[in-house]
């Protein structure tokens, strides 16, 4: 089969929007081809026609069809850069700044290539499902040193955050089954007691205290959890906002480090030396407007 060059998953939301694209393509197809059909069923019921009224049908069916093809046109541009703003929107939450190639757009190899992958997407029996997945995020691109160190931890904590939610939702579901334990408890003491109001004597005291037990160490369980999820959850916040300023610091740095360059690079010989030419030429230049501007005739 036919690739792209991408991941799976983001092979997938190509395959995505090759769907929604071909789906449209297919309605305006419809909707061309019902201007002929109507032009046929309204217009065409005569046998003869002069060159005036074939010009006039066709001229009317040009201008129908020229319309449907500029909205789809239109439609096409505007979805396109609604897509991109998606994309764009989700780097710039990476500190990412994404260039685009206007001239690949064109390049007939790749065009071919992405026609032949959604022939082989498309028409093949045994192509798989799409699977939905979560909104993507974009990883940094080209990125080394530092910068691609704080990236990667960042992802990382990220994943335990993801893993953390996860244990959180069993531990609540866990918290959630003991509270209703205990109100089963509850009542079933409290049907008891009803129940058997005029025998309290003949309950024994060890299994009510049992029962009170019970109940305080499902509730004390309940608080602890809650209390190292909480620890967990502001620490991994913590790490997640020290390795955020990380990620900032360096990129001043990096920043701070190109402008020093530039600054040393100002102060070679050779900078200099191109310097001082360039001042002798404009001295040169204003010496000679000076002895022209003498032989000037003057108005």
């Amino acid at each position: 089969m036919a690739e792209l060059g991408l991941n799976e998953h983001h092979q997938n939301e190509v395959i995505n929007y090759m769907r929604f694209a071909r789906s449209k393509r297919g309605l305006r197809l419809k909707t061309v081809d019902s201007c002929f059909q109507d032009l046929k069923e309204s217009r065409l019921v005569e046998e003869t026609f002069t060159v005036d009224e074939v010009s006039e049908v066709l001229n009317g069916l040009q201008a129908v069809v020229h319309s449907e093809v500029e909205s789809e046109l239109i439609n096409t541009a505007y979805t396109n850069v609604l897509l991109l703003r998606q994309l764009f929107s989700q780097a710039e939450k990476w500190y990412l700044k994404l260039q685009t190639d206007i001239s690949e757009l064109e390049n007939r190899e790749l065009l071919e290539q992405v026609a032949e992958f959604e022939k082989a997407e498309f028409t093949s029996s045994n192509k798989k499902s799409i699977i939905d997945s979560m909104k993507p995020k974009l990883a940094p691109l080209h990125e080394g040193g530092a910068a691609e160190l704080l990236n990667k931890e960042i992802v990382r904590l990220q994943e335990e955050n993801e893993k953390l939610k996860s244990r959180l939702k069993t531990i609540e579901s866990q918290a959630t089954d003991a509270l209703d334990e205990k109100s089963k408890l509850e009542r079933a003491l409290q049907d008891l007691q009803l129940e058997h109001g005029s025998q309290k004597d003949f309950i024994k005291a060890q299994d009510l205290s049992d029962l009170e037990n019970t109940v305080a160490a499902l509730k004390s369980e309940f608080q602890k959890t809650l209390n190292d999820q909480t620890e967990n959850q502001k620490s991994l916040e913590e790490n997640l906002a020290t390795a955020k300023h990380d990620l900032l610091r360096v990129q001043e740095q990096l920043s701070m480090a190109e402008k020093e360059l530039e600054k040393k690079f100002q102060q070679t010989a050779a900078f200099r030396n191109m310097k001082e030419i360039l001042t002798k030429k404009n001295d040169q230049i204003k010496d000679l407007r000076k002895r022209l501007a003498k032989y000037e005739p003057e108005d």
